[in-house]
């Protein structure tokens, strides 16, 4: 497993879902799954950050300067 900080918003998100996926299916260890759900919790934040990042430079580049809505 790679560092969190330095995947792209598209290999955070797919190993997030494939997380997703395991714990859904109800086959793993509890130690397994509390493992699993450690590492999806800090890909849905490396996630949204760059989420966050993304609409900041988007509305930041609005032609008049306002700050609209995605």
């Amino acid at each position: 497993m790679s560092d969190i900080n330095e995947l792209s918003f598209e290999t955070a998100y797919e190993e997030l879902e494939g997380i997703i996926s395991k714990l859904e299916s109800g086959d793993l260890p509890l130690d397994d799954s509390v493992t699993l759900f450690e590492r999806g919790r800090l890909l849905s934040e490396r996630c949204q950050s760059l989420l966050d990042k993304a609409e900041l430079r988007v509305s930041q580049l609005t032609s008049d300067g306002r700050v609209e809505p995605l």
